[in-house]
């Protein structure tokens, strides 16, 4: 029998282990396990220090005049692997997209982690991958972080929660209340892609094509919008509840109307078909890779252009104009002429979308 050698530990047994209360012990076996999965895929001096927090040299627009931005997002979506994505990618886009949505330019993610007893350490690889990939493809370093672990039945596999920091462009000057009777509404893409494509998995549908949740880092689209049209008055990104609701809540902030055309919005054929299948309606279903702006009416042609040339934007479309309403309604006409209310939300069309 050979001799183990001093120092030696037993590495984690990727392929069939699974969390243990131990992980999160702040013992061996919980630096075992942030050695072994997290730092090895999020490696970046920052981490490399080991520190239980991230000291990060100030970017240079703050000398210019520009301001720091943060945004914090939890991550519950169920199923944690879907069709175009999973819990850890989505964790990423989430958190730069709701820095860029400030015109920010996205720098630096913490990440905290919930890990739930019993949970398969290949599925947690696979997850930690994800993140560290989309990461990478962002060029947003996860800086910091956090692992905590709950009993079996506490939780439900893993949650997720990013932060992010970014800093914006000097002058730029981004918001929900900046909305003014007059301005175009835009949005970047096809509506409902992500909603859909997660109940797919749920309520087992198939379609003639695979339907993938649209998922992405938006900053490099905000980027080239605010080289085009730098007066952009609001950035949104539709998540939970959809278009409808982003728009109700832009309305209420501002102090406006919207007006909407239903032809004018960009939503798949197989999105109508699913949401028509379990008694939905597209205009709340939830995205992950698409922007809502609004902009002045006669910066709207160039803005539409900056988006269609950049490839996250290529089925851009004016859906809509703001107007002057002391009810704040968001009202659109419908494809047969008719007018409906775009309301509030009610309840809960889609649990744990994101």
């Amino acid at each position: 029998m050979s001799a183990i050698k001093p120092g030696y530990t037993r590495p984690l047994d990727l392929r069939h282990g699974r969390i243990d209360m131990s992980h999160g012990s702040g013992g061996r076996s919980m630096v075992q396990l942030i050695e072994q999965i997290f730092l090895s895929a999020f490696d970046n001096p920052a981490l490399a220090a080991r520190d239980d927090h991230a000291v990060l040299a100030a970017p240079p627009e703050l000398a210019l005049g520009g301001r720091l931005v943060m945004a914090t997002d939890s991550h519950v979506v169920s199923p944690l692997f879907f069709p175009g994505g999973d819990i850890g990618c989505l964790s990423v886009h989430g958190t730069v997209n709701d820095v860029a949505m400030a015109g920010a330019r996205p720098l630096w993610l913490s990440a905290g982690f919930i890990l739930e007893e019993g949970f398969p350490l290949v599925d947690l690889q696979r997850i930690v991958a994800s993140m560290a990939q989309a990461a990478a493809e962002a060029g947003v370093p996860i800086v910091t972080g956090d692992t905590k672990v709950v009993q079996a039945g506490k939780g439900d596999g893993v949650f997720i929660n990013t932060t992010g920091v970014g800093v914006t462009r000097p002058g730029v000057h981004i918001s929900g209340s900046l909305a003014r009777p007059g301005d175009a509404v835009l949005v970047s893409g096809t509506m409902g892609d992500h909603g859909v494509a997660v109940m797919s998995v749920r309520e087992g549908l198939s379609f003639g094509t695979t339907l993938l949740s649209d998922t992405r880092s938006l900053h490099t689209l905000v980027a080239a919008m605010l080289d085009a049209v730098p007066g952009i008055h609001v950035l949104r990104d539709p998540t939970r509840g959809g278009l409808g609701a982003t728009l109700n809540e832009i309305a209420s902030q501002s102090g406006v109307g919207i007006r909407l055309v239903e032809s004018a919005i960009p939503v798949r054929g197989e999105v109508h078909a699913a949401c028509e299948l379990l008694g939905l309606d597209p205009l709340y279903v939830a995205n992950e890779g698409k922007l809502l702006a609004i902009c002045p009416a006669d910066q709207a042609d160039a803005l539409l252009t900056a988006m269609r040339a950049h490839p996250l934007g290529r089925d851009a479309a004016r859906i809509g104009t703001v107007v002057d309403d002391p009810n704040h309604f968001v009202q659109m006409t419908t494809a047969l002429g008719g007018q409906r209310m775009v309301d509030w939300l009610s309840g809960e069309q889609l649990p744990r979308i994101c």
